[in-house]
């Protein structure tokens, strides 16, 4: 466990609440740490210092993804993950698993109550035993039916201080906003109507950051979810939680301090915690929760799933090999959430600046003609533009083609396999892992186009899919699965590890050379339905040694040609 010095959170917090006295700012942080006091104490045993390694995969899942009649859905997950997808669960994403109402459990109803269906906190800390687990604190807003909404309406305490209340004016036409619904809802209170922040949909209330009760509440909530095994928190959409008038309303100097201030306070009570933000919005925006050391210690990288995602449609990596080339220098102890697929659509805003228009349409037109939907963000001009693709990744990998079916395997395989080969932390989508195709039947039920990419399976299903030795899911699963145990034992696999791109310039190939604890090793990645040739001497290396790959095994003499099949995936050393 880290120490954290109180008097730096409390000079955090002075600064994120100024009209307060400094005595009150020591009584808060006082509060807090009380607050911890239990989950500190629950604490694991310090073990290695290293906050993620070679080893660890993310698995992103909803606590209903697979469900058993009369089995609580947080213990048929627990049975999958144990018996059928061990290497996949090192830690294991539990989207919003709270009491909710809408959006997918984004709309939190209760801080206390776990969704009955799902189970109890004591199924969360059965599932969490043995891995580490991730939740999601949903900071920038709650249900219209949380109690403190139904409190604020009533004029009562504590949700008068927490809901923030608005009345339309002309220094909020410069919010940048995630939706196209509108910005303020109208609620029924005892005195009369009142105007209410809804960045997310009228469902969604925001919550006002600037009373130091909401951080009071939300640190209960971290509270009772470390000691329900939580290790891990994801901080939802954190750019959007603090508004200031004439501002965009996003990324603003407090939203900042608030990031500190919650790793400050997963330091103090939990060995191990890893914070990561997630802001779908262009890069270096994103990048900016990580780039002081002293905020997130992973941030989505969300640029990644569109440029691997119009990589392996158009067969061009240029665009992919270019973004690769300008990777990131990180502080230490801070990295990238790599991942293609998640619960949300693939994002588009992270394209901003890195992909022209038109290869923008033809990658929105290559993914509706596979069934896909694209959802549209209102932008401050009242115009609309495209916010995220809504489709399964494994319907994205269909071939353009009279069969769909062709090379579809293969290269989802390349795309998985490529986020395996990059720095920072490798994630995967359950639904994807299985090879589910767009739900159309869920789509058509809910009218909402992200549930294209939310399905729903029965435990028996998942489990007649995973024994059948032909099924797209166990060839997905059975190779993945080997990947991960091959890249555990690679030093230059390593998160941390250092990557140089060798295919700056090439669009048929992706190759990057990782280095680590005194390992080399070259990923290549044919991203074309085509074969290709790749001559062994052009990757430098030790004159008459040979190269084995990893993956499969082989060798290959050092002057020979390597024959890449399309959208093969090849891990090379010399040993």
């Amino acid at each position: 466990m880290q120490t954290l010095n109180a008097e730096t959170l409390q000079g955090l917090l002075e600064n994120l609440f100024p009209e307060d006295s400094s005595a009150d700012s020591e009584q808060l942080s006082s509060q807090l740490l009380q607050i911890l006091r239990g989950a500190s104490a629950n604490d694991d045993p310090p073990g290695a210092t290293d906050l993620w390694s070679g080893a660890d995969a993310v698995l992103i899942t909803y606590a209903d993804t697979v469900v058993e009649q009369g089995v609580p859905a947080l213990r048929s997950l627990r049975q999958l993950l144990n018996n059928r997808l061990r290497p996949f669960a090192e830690v294991v994403h539990v989207l919003p698993f709270l009491t909710s109402t809408s959006d997918g459990g984004f709309a939190v109803a209760s801080h206390d109550r776990i969704e009955p269906r799902f189970g109890d906190w004591r199924d969360l800390a059965d599932l969490a035993h043995g891995r580490r687990m991730m939740a999601d604190l949903v900071l920038n807003h709650i249900s219209a039916s949380h109690p403190w909404v139904r409190q604020f309406l009533r004029d009562e305490e504590p949700g008068r201080s927490c809901v923030l209340e608005a009345a339309p004016d002309p220094c909020w036409d410069q919010v940048v906003r995630p939706r196209s619904s509108s910005l303020f809802t109208q609620l029924s209170g005892s005195d009369g109507p009142r105007q209410v922040w809804t960045t997310f949909g009228p469902d969604q209330v925001d919550v006002d950051w600037r009373s130091p009760e909401v951080l009071l509440g939300f640190t209960r909530l971290l509270d009772r979810m470390l000691r329900h095994g939580v290790r891990w928190v994801r901080l939802d959409a954190v750019g959007f939680i603090w508004k200031t008038p004439g501002t965009g309303c996003i990324h603003l100097p407090e939203a900042h301090r608030i990031v500190e201030v919650l790793r400050q306070l997963m330091e103090r009570s939990c060995s191990g915690g890893v914070v990561v933000t997630e802001t779908n919005v262009p890069e270096q925006e994103n990048l900016s929760y990580l780039v002081s050391g002293r905020e997130a210690h992973l941030a989505y990288n969300f640029p990644l799933p569109p440029l691997l995602l119009e990589a392996a449609i158009s067969g061009r990596a240029d665009l992919l090999n270019g973004w690769l080339n300008r990777w990131p220098a990180l502080p230490v102890a801070t990295g990238l959430f790599n991942f293609t697929a998640c619960h949300d659509g693939v994002g588009l805003r992270a394209l901003e600046g890195l992909m022209t228009d038109q290869r923008r349409l033809q990658l929105l037109i290559a993914c509706e003609q596979r069934g896909g939907l694209i959802s549209h963000r209102r932008l401050t001009n009242g115009e609309e533009a495209p916010y995220e693709i809504n489709i399964s990744w494994w319907s994205a990998m269909a071939d353009g083609g009279i069969d769909p079916a062709h090379l579809q395997r293969a290269r989802f395989l390349m795309t998985q396999l490529l986020v395996l080969a990059l720095p920072g932390v490798p994630a995967f989508y359950l639904p994807a892992l299985l090879a589910t195709p767009n739900d159309l039947g869920r789509f058509r039920r809910t009218g909402q186009r992200r549930d294209l990419n939310r399905p729903q399976f029965k435990a028996d299903t998942v489990e007649r899919r995973l024994q059948d030795p032909d099924s797209d899911a166990t060839a997905v699963t059975s190779v993945l699965a080997h990947a991960l145990r091959v890249r555990r034992d690679q030093p230059a696999l390593h998160p941390d590890a250092a990557m140089e791109v060798m295919s700056a310039g090439r669009s048929d190939l992706v190759m990057l050379r990782r280095r680590g604890g005194g390992q080399t090793l070259v990923a290549v990645h044919n991203v074309t339905p085509s074969r290709l040739t790749l001559v062994l001497g052009r990757l430098g290396g030790r004159t008459g040694l040979a190269w084995t790959d990893c993956l499969s095994g082989s060798s290959e003499t050092h002057g020979s040609q390597l024959q890449l099949e399309p959208y093969a995936v090849h891990w090379l050393i010399q040993a």
